[in-house]
């Protein structure tokens, strides 16, 4: 990694904000360069790809959300804090739901902004890249692929690797936290509305045609992924 902290994309259309977090960032050991707009910033990633963007959610010309899930599209992996003014959850989960890594409401210490930047860098994919059934449930980290009964899943990079954790782990009930842990990496504020969140969406398309249950509630705990021959239906 080039600087100390890693190579960061500063992804602003205010140019006051941009100049003070390159700045912040520069001090802070990172090798920094900025974009102003949503289009200069998928061009700059492709040229020079960075280690971890700042991307700020409104901007007039392409969307932070546009941005990135422009950049999933494309298969490009690079860890994505977003940044905006608006703090409800549904802003929240649209900016996680497109592929954000992490989400940062202004404003924000410059502290709490490295802190999360080293956490997003210290990041690894899985070493275990075997696949993992459960029942009729097949992950492929390697592929990036779901089948259920033989059927591919389209999943979010999110909503893949809240199932991989839950397979990983089939039988096992995990709580909220320990979700959190594992597949966001970091100290979310809204807990267990995230992960409540995220468990509706995997629900849809697991049970999508009339597919019996398989990621079950245990109330008061968590989550449990089980093969439907088990016949929980919780």
């Amino acid at each position: 990694m080039a600087g100390e902290g890693g190579r960061v994309l500063v992804v602003d259309d205010d140019a006051a904000i941009r100049r003070s977090l390159e700045r912040g960032l520069r001090l802070n050991g990172f090798s920094v360069t900025s974009a102003d707009g949503g289009r200069r910033a998928l061009a700059g990633i492709r040229d020079q790809p960075p280690d971890v963007v700042v991307l700020d959610i409104s901007m007039p010309d392409l969307s932070g959300i546009e941005v990135c899930r422009t950049l999933r599209e494309d298969g490009n992996e690079v860890p994505v804090l977003m940044l905006s003014a608006l703090d409800e959850l549904s802003d929240r989960v649209a900016g996680l739901q497109a592929g954000g890594d992490d989400y940062l409401v202004k404003p924000f210490a410059l502290q709490e902004l490295v802190l999360r930047l080293h956490a997003l860098l210290r990041r690894r994919p899985p070493a275990a890249m075997d696949r993992v059934c459960v029942g009729p449930l097949v992950i492929d980290p390697g592929a990036r692929e779901v089948r259920l009964d033989g059927t591919e899943l389209a999943l979010t990079r999110r909503e893949f690797a809240l199932l991989e954790v839950l397979a990983r782990n089939a039988g096992i009930v995990l709580t909220r936290d320990q979700l959190l842990d594992r597949v966001w990496g970091y100290d979310f504020d809204v807990r267990t509305d995230a992960v409540d969140t995220f468990v509706s969406y995997l629900r849809r398309k697991l049970e999508a045609g009339g597919r019996p249950r398989i990621l079950h509630t245990v109330r008061g705990v968590g989550f449990v992924l089980r093969d439907s021959r088990d016949g929980d239906t919780s």
